[in-house]
């Protein structure tokens, strides 16, 4: 499973540990990825997806995941967060 937010794209970052004496050692910054369930108001349908803790607070200020992957780019979701997106476009449009 990778560490990759779905709907934001957020990954991790690489950094340095610095100890006191100044010496400076590689490491990883992982996102804060949570498993949510966001229910879509226009499929009427929830969905599960692994987000980070800064996507869902994107997704509460929106108004929800339909209002959230309305606005969202199409390079930073994930392939299942895509197919959502599409299926909700079609529904309005219906």
């Amino acid at each position: 499973m990778s560490r990759v937010c779905e709907l934001t794209g957020k990954g991790p970052m690489s950094g340095n540990n610095v100890s006191h004496a100044n010496n400076k050692t590689r490491r990883r910054f992982l996102p804060n990825l949570n498993d949510v369930t966001l229910i879509s108001d226009v499929l009427g349908q929830s969905f599960k997806l692994r987000i980070s803790a800064a996507a869902l607070r994107s997704v509460d200020h929106r108004g929800g995941l339909d209002a959230f992957l309305a606005k969202a780019k199409d390079d930073e979701l994930s392939s299942g967060a895509l197919k959502i997106k599409k299926d909700i476009a079609k529904a309005k449009a219906a």
